[in-house]
């Protein structure tokens, strides 16, 4: 169930990529298919959302999103650098103007003392243009860190939608 907030975010969203006859999809991880999910949870929007992929496992990030393995084990799949590729791999493999990617620890276990609980990466990409990633620090449980996750993402990507408009 979405809150009012992600609603409203989901439906500026939906406004500007109609505007700007684009379209998006997203490259989850951490979230599961959550942001997907409350994306496609608005009416309508097949119009401007292509596609979601769960990459769960870092066989998927590398099968689906074309991340290669010897980044994962440099970097870690929570990091920086897995997010922005699995986002360029997104826009790589599918129709899109638009990936959004997350990649993330949500607990309870998985942490360490580098990448605690809560530690997510995001990424989003347009066109040609470079990933643009920043890093989630979220606290609560499992859902809380998800929901962050997701609120993160769509913020980033109403904003930059909306920048480019003004």
């Amino acid at each position: 169930m979405l809150f009012p907030e992600e609603h409203e975010l989901i439906e500026r969203i939906a406004v500007a990529l109609i505007r700007r006859r684009e379209c998006m999809g997203t490259a989850e991880s951490c979230t599961g298919g959550l942001i997907a999910a409350a994306c496609t949870s608005l009416s309508g929007s097949s119009q401007w959302f292509e596609r979601g992929v769960v990459s769960y496992s870092n066989q998927a990030k590398t099968e689906l999103l074309g991340v290669p393995p010897a980044l994962i084990d440099l970097h870690g799949a929570v990091s920086a650098e897995v997010a922005a590729h699995m986002a360029r791999g997104l826009l790589a493999h599918a129709p899109l103007d638009w990936a959004l990617a997350v990649t993330g620890i949500a607990g309870p276990s998985g942490g360490s003392a580098d990448k605690p609980v809560g530690t997510v990466w995001l990424a989003l990409a347009h066109g040609g243009e470079p990933p643009q990633g920043w890093p989630g620090h979220f606290a609560g449980d499992r859902h809380a860190v998800r929901v962050a996750t997701l609120r993160s993402g769509l913020m980033a990507l109403c904003e930059a939608l909306e920048d480019r408009e003004a």
